[in-house]
């Protein structure tokens, strides 16, 4: 496995080089916001501008959105998507409101696992000594994993299009784990949600943490989803709670 995600160690060494270097300072009056932004975006995060809550609906003009705030605001979003500095302060800038998604499959992919399940194999993986990346909470009770992505396999047959990915309406339909890769894209922090004054996805473990590689968080967190799911008891001995 080693040699399929070799070539990226150069880029991962500027990336954390860059965090190490560069992390912008909060200014005085900003709210973090575009800080976090740029600081996404210099650790070659893609990043487009997304909808926004508007009170509890969303701030599109599709009536009864069904992901409302959770979605890019141009269909071009995967051509759009940048890790740009100054496109991103024009961005941030000209639509205040705005929450912001990351492409995945182009220099990251991300695990995303209900919440429960992803804060047990998160305390799982830490203490077995594995490196792990980035990780998001989102208020909707998800826990988003971020990691090298998986690249091009030789083997075309092995690609999957993240279809239930890109359309989150479909998640009640499909519990557990889902794997953002090609023509994906999740909410970077900071973003909001309907209802929400407050960040509703944020960070728990920061940009300076070094992406790693997808396959050694995958048994951690697919054990954890499947007990999740079966309703089965962690290794501690506690139960999940039930789920409505």
């Amino acid at each position: 496995m080693s040699a399929e995600f070799g070539g990226r160690s150069g880029r991962q060494g500027r990336l954390s080089q860059w965090l190490r270097g560069r992390r912008p300072k909060q200014a005085a009056g900003d709210d973090g916001r575009e800080t976090l932004l740029l600081a996404a975006a210099g650790a070659g995060l893609p990043l487009a501008p997304a909808a926004h809550p508007a009170g509890y609906r969303c701030s599109c003009d599709r009536v009864g959105c069904p992901t409302p705030a959770r979605h890019p605001v141009s269909f071009a979003w995967q051509t759009q998507s940048t890790t740009d500095s100054a496109q991103i302060e024009r961005w941030a800038r000209h639509q205040p409101q705005a929450n912001f998604i990351t492409a995945t499959g182009m220099v990251h992919d991300v695990l995303d696992v209900p919440l429960d399940a992803g804060r047990e194999a998160l305390d799982r993986l830490l203490e077995a000594g594995i490196e792990v990346g980035p990780v998001a909470e989102s208020d909707d009770g998800r826990l988003l994993f971020f990691t090298l992505t998986r690249g091009t396999p030789e083997d075309e047959d092995e690609w999957w299009p993240c279809e239930l990915d890109c359309h989150p309406e479909t998640m009640d339909e499909h519990p557990g784990l889902r794997w953002h890769c090609r023509g994906s894209y999740v909410l970077v922090p900071p973003a909001r949600l309907p209802g929400d004054d407050d960040p509703s996805v944020r960070w728990v473990r920061g940009l300076e943490h070094p992406l790693p590689d997808p396959l050694s968080l995958l048994e951690y967190l697919t054990d954890a989803c499947a007990r999740y799911a079966d309703g089965r008891p962690d290794p501690t001995g506690a139960a999940w709670p039930l789920r409505h």
